[in-house]
């Protein structure tokens, strides 16, 4: 008589788990379709990353005691980026800052009576003219008898900072798919081990040789390899069509999957709570739905944090979401190693820790 084979039987339980899984059209749509549908619908909306103001920043040293950065700064239509000298040259390396701006009022009898230097960034550049248009409005409207004398106005000078274009699919695909890998691993798992106990399927299989780990492990692997199945579709479809970037190629790609294997893990974690504190399938999506719905609307989904108001932000950055869209964007576009985003990765496994410490307590088998 042949030993029995816990690998083997692993094996088996991971191809009869990945087949239902294929045949769930719900599984297809949520984890595949849906973020598809909205990374082709902004994909073909083009650039722009999202900004509906004109980002600029105050050059380090700059007067701004003069009349002119003052009205600017209450000015709807800029947005002004705060920080320090190494925080602002990183924004204009990322173009996330349209320009950074020097201005300097020339004494009284000195014309031009400002002198305006703009360090801008090239893939800001249609942005830059817009500024220079708000800078002449509201010089005009501050003097308009020098605005009749367009030298004496002030002198405006652009210096051109080559930097990557960041589309909006830059910004919205990382956060579709971080949005795909929590919604399929916490429905997904809840279902799952919900319905196996409600069947007696678990039951059944105590029954067999199978041990609970590897009963877990082998739905796990499955889940995974689905979810990792479609974050590569939705990368290449990003990349290959809409030309998300990718700096350092293969070897990004890599990284994204990467940590969209350690994201799975810690959101089953989330799943495995839901099918233990749910009495039936119809309380699954409600309690699913208060753990996805408030990161898909508040962990920097569709449009940045800061954004939201002052006080709501701390929330919103301690989402897991968050940490894995923050991690995401970093990898892809900056190029920077899954070392230099340590610390997004170590908060996620402290949720993880934390997730599976409560998923330990509230699962039931039976």
């Amino acid at each position: 008589m042949s030993q029995y084979s816990h690998a083997r039987a692993m094996r088996a339980l991971i191809k009869a788990s990945l087949q239902s899984i294929m045949k769930s059209p719900s599984a297809i749509v949520f984890s595949i379709a849906f973020p598809l549908i909205f990374i082709l619908v902004f994909g073909f909306l083009g650039n722009g990353g999202g900004h509906s103001s004109i980002k600029v920043a105050i050059a380090p040293g700059s007067d701004t005691n003069n009349r002119l950065y003052h009205v600017l700064s209450y000015m709807s239509e800029l947005k002004w980026v705060h920080g320090d000298s190494a925080f602002l040259s990183k924004q204009m390396k990322e173009g996330e800052i349209t320009a950074m701006m020097r201005i300097k009022k020339s004494p009284d009898s000195v014309k031009p009576t400002y002198r305006i230097v703009l360090n801008a960034s090239s893939s800001q550049m249609a942005n830059v003219q817009q500024l220079r248009g708000i800078l002449n409005s509201v010089i005009q409207s501050m003097d308009p008898e020098t605005a009749k004398r367009a030298a004496d106005m002030a002198s405006v000078e652009v210096k051109e900072n080559v930097v990557r274009e960041f589309r909006m699919i830059d910004f919205i695909l990382p956060g579709q798919l971080g949005f795909s890998l929590l919604a399929g691993s916490v429905f997904g798992t809840a279902f799952v081990f919900f319905n196996l106990r409600q069947t007696l399927v678990l039951k059944r299989f105590f029954a067999t040789p199978v041990s609970r780990e590897f009963i877990v492990l082998s739905e796990g692997i499955s889940r995974m390899i689905f979810q990792l199945l479609g974050a590569s579709i939705i990368i290449a479809v990003g990349h290959f069509a809409f030309h998300y970037t990718l700096v350092n190629g293969f070897v990004t790609f890599i990284e994204l999957i990467s940590l969209s294997a350690l994201a799975i893990l810690v959101f089953m974690g989330f799943g495995f709570i839901v099918s233990g504190i749910a009495k039936s399938d119809a309380t699954i999506p409600p309690f699913a739905n208060m753990i996805t719905l408030p990161q898909f609307l508040l962990a920097g989904t569709f449009f940045s944090i800061d954004n939201f108001p002052v006080w709501l932000q701390p929330f919103c950055r301690a989402l897991p979401l968050t940490f894995l869209n923050d991690a995401m964007r970093k990898v892809a576009f900056e190029g920077v190693g899954l070392w230099e985003v340590k610390y997004d990765i170590l908060f996620l496994l402290v949720w993880g820790v934390v997730v599976y410490v409560v998923a330990g307590k509230v699962f039931k088998w039976e």
